[in-house]
């Protein structure tokens, strides 16, 4: 899922690598883009250039971004391998049959079988499709919910991703959504409003939220330097105490006449609707993210603002050379990188949790926000198809808890696991025994040299 023209950097707590923008295709190992554009009228090309103080930490990064699509299927491949044998390490099960393993081998291996098959199987019932249930309308039910879980994921890691092609790390996403979901839920309640123009009018305060809260730190990043990790996590911490305080003040968003730090339900006409029907959770929010999905890889792809966001995220030094304003690149990705996020927020809000809300309403998807987007490579469509994964985890944990008493926990060890692989393509690579990038090409010239000599 890369793009030899925009890799991301800067997405550590150090400052953008330098780095250079190709004219054409890279070495082997970097995937090409069919659909890559070239500048438009207008706009001044970039040329290659190094940047000045290039951090390591970037330049790890810049090499995770520009890892190839196979790499990301394999880092999950891997994940789920040594998830399983996890699961079959921690079956009581197989431990038992551990106990006999020189007498019976086989029994052990079975029962490490039996144990981490039952739980992928509950997982994939649980996410997908489950084949216990009578009728493909309520068989494909687990599906629905992986897609209602995946609307946020994908909102926000667009989010995420569109900063990491800046050179920006967002990692404040979650205080996005609260401020977001605060703005949206406000609406929600609190007018009586006609039904499509209150549910409109509530999105849109959700994403204006949510901008407001990102521009706040793409003008500090571009006025006065301050690194967007350390502010972002400072709104982070603001955003959550002051959504409780607003929580816990009558007359603002706490609920009439309670006590609980909790707003009332949304009013029927500002809540998404159902897609497939009152006995599905998938609503209309999913739409509208997938919506979200193409307009960020038109701005990305094919428009000026979206050409000059990849210079930037290339190499500031050369674009400020070529004439781009660098300090309104920072500012208008984070505007837009904080609406993503705000949609992720009044999704929530808006069609996932309409019975009111509490301080907790983002669930750790900002935070996920950020692996979903590494997953996907940074492009819309990876993040929309890393976003459905990570949805089916979340969907599908839950079941295997229920039918196969395997602790939720190891759907997060085995995310955790697939940072991990991405962030280390040559141990990847080593488990897989794939050649180094532009190993074949080096090895082809040699042979050639030496046929021609």
């Amino acid at each position: 899922m890369t793009d030899d023209t925009t890799r991301p950097e800067g997405q550590g707590p150090e400052d953008p690598s330098a780095g250079q923008l190709p004219a054409s295709g890279r070495e082997a190992g970097s995937v090409g883009d069919p659909t890559r554009s070239e500048a438009p009228a207008g706009v001044p090309a970039v040329a290659s250039a190094d940047g000045d103080g290039g951090s390591r930490a970037g330049q790890v990064l810049r090499e995770i971004a520009s890892g190839s699509a196979l790499l990301s299927v394999l880092a999950v491949v891997l994940s789920l391998i040594v998830g399983a044998l996890l699961i079959a390490v921690t079956d009581e099960a197989t431990q038992e049959a551990a106990g006999y393993f020189f007498s019976r081998p086989l029994d052990t291996l079975r029962a490490g079988w039996d144990a981490a098959s039952g739980a992928y199987s509950a997982l994939f019932q649980g996410s997908i499709y489950n084949f216990r249930r009578p009728g493909f309308a309520n068989g494909i039910k687990p599906l629905t919910e992986t897609l209602t879980f995946a609307t946020p994921l994908i909102a926000a890691g667009l989010g995420v991703a569109l900063a990491f092609r800046v050179g920006l790390f967002n990692i404040g996403a979650r205080g996005q959504m609260l401020i977001a979901a605060a703005c949206a839920g406000w609406v929600g309640f609190g007018f009586d409003l006609p039904p499509v123009i209150h549910l409109v009018l509530a999105v849109a305060a959700g994403i204006v939220g949510g901008a407001v809260w990102g521009g706040i730190v793409g003008l500090l990043k571009a006025r006065t330097g301050a690194h967007e990790v350390i502010v972002t996590i400072m709104l982070n911490y603001v955003a959550f105490y002051l959504l409780s305080y607003l929580l816990r003040t009558p007359g603002l968003l706490q609920a009439p006449g309670s006590n609980n730090p909790k707003t009332p339900a949304m009013a029927d006409d500002a809540i998404f609707p159902a897609l497939l029907g009152d006995g599905y959770s998938l609503h209309a929010g999913f739409l509208v993210v997938v919506v979200a999905t193409v307009i960020v890889w038109y701005l990305l792809n094919r428009s000026g603002l979206g050409f000059r966001f990849r210079a930037v995220g290339e190499n500031p030094s050369a674009a400020r050379v070529a004439g781009i304003d660098v300090k309104n690149s920072y500012l208008y990705a984070m505007l837009i990188s904080g609406g993503l996020a705000g949609l992720a927020g009044a999704s929530q809000v808006l069609g996932t949790v309409t019975t009111g809300f509490s301080s907790g309403i983002d669930a750790g998807i900002g935070f996920d926000a950020i692996t979903v987007a590494l997953l996907g490579r940074s492009r819309p469509w990876g993040v929309f198809v890393a976003g459905i994964l990570f949805g089916a985890f979340k969907a599908g944990g839950f079941s295997m808890q229920a039918a196969e008493g395997v602790p939720i926990d190891i759907v997060v060890v085995v995310q955790s696991l697939i940072v991990l692989f991405i962030a280390a393509p040559p141990l990847v690579r080593a488990v897989f025994r794939l050649p180094a990038p532009g190993q074949a090409r080096r090895t082809t010239r040699i042979r050639k040299a030496a046929l021609s000599s």
